[in-house]
């Protein structure tokens, strides 16, 4: 039995007992095709948003991304816990999130040129970067290493949910939402977190390749492994902007 900190990918663990294939099993190979098809669907839909907000339809851009959104949310809570229809779901997770990744990244752009192609990088550079500590072995998911990464994960999700219902009573964490010295170094752990967790997801893909889980699994896997690229795209922006607004 293996688990992942990705909750995305968490519910396979209660899906192996489904070994007993009826047809071809789950691979790498596979899954990591079908996190580029993801990636590809995200990117038009940001192209879409990006030709909206080019042709001055501000109102209409809004529109799209508090509707992507929503329903990006949804999709992701159904997701997690319906693995089986996440071929039908991750291309329409995919599409909410190039949306709204794009939205979130020209109000950036607005205020801090050049930042939404630094957060690309960082993205990218980070993902390569895990993943060859990952196949060198330099890093291992070993069960300390997850059990550390999941209680890093709750903690930060009991924080932003504290500094979020708190905005309502004009209480925010300064550390969370501020741009100080604080926030920085917490945004930069944050992304570390982020980054980490992209080595329990390639250690799942991998074990479930191993389990022989149902061919279907491959989405659900590069569904979990976009959820996290996504998270961490976020994050680094985040970061990016505290550290030009000093």
């Amino acid at each position: 039995m293996f688990k992942s900190s990705n909750p995305m990918l968490a519910k396979m663990d209660n899906n192996i007992a489904e070994g007993m294939l009826s047809s071809a099993p789950m691979t790498v190979n596979g899954t990591i095709t079908k996190a580029f098809a993801l990636i590809l669907i995200a990117i038009v839909a940001g192209a879409a948003v990006f030709y909206e907000a080019l042709m001055g339809y501000t109102d209409k851009v809004m529109l799209i991304m508090g509707i992507s959104l929503i329903a990006g949310f949804v999709i992701g809570l159904v997701a997690s816990f319906a693995p089986k229809i996440a071929k039908f779901l991750a291309p329409v997770y995919a599409f909410c999130e190039g949306a709204v990744l794009t939205g979130i990244s020209l109000f950036l752009e607005a205020k801090f040129p050049g930042i939404a192609v630094q957060a690309i990088c960082g993205t990218m550079l980070a993902f390569a970067v895990m993943l060859v500590l990952y196949r060198t072995g330099a890093i291992r998911a070993t069960e300390k290493f997850r059990a550390t990464i999941m209680s890093a994960l709750i903690t930060i999700l009991v924080l932003y949910l504290i500094n979020f219902f708190g905005s309502f009573f004009n209480f925010q964490i300064p550390f969370v939402s501020g741009s100080g010295p604080m926030s920085i170094v917490f945004s930069g752990i944050v992304v570390l977190i982020a980054s980490f967790s992209l080595i329990l997801d390639f250690d799942f893909i991998e074990r479930g390749q191993a389990s022989m889980l149902p061919k279907d699994f491959e989405w659900y896997g590069a569904f979990g492994l976009m959820v996290t690229l996504v998270w961490l795209y976020i994050e680094i922006l985040q970061l990016i902007a505290k550290l030009r607004d000093n």
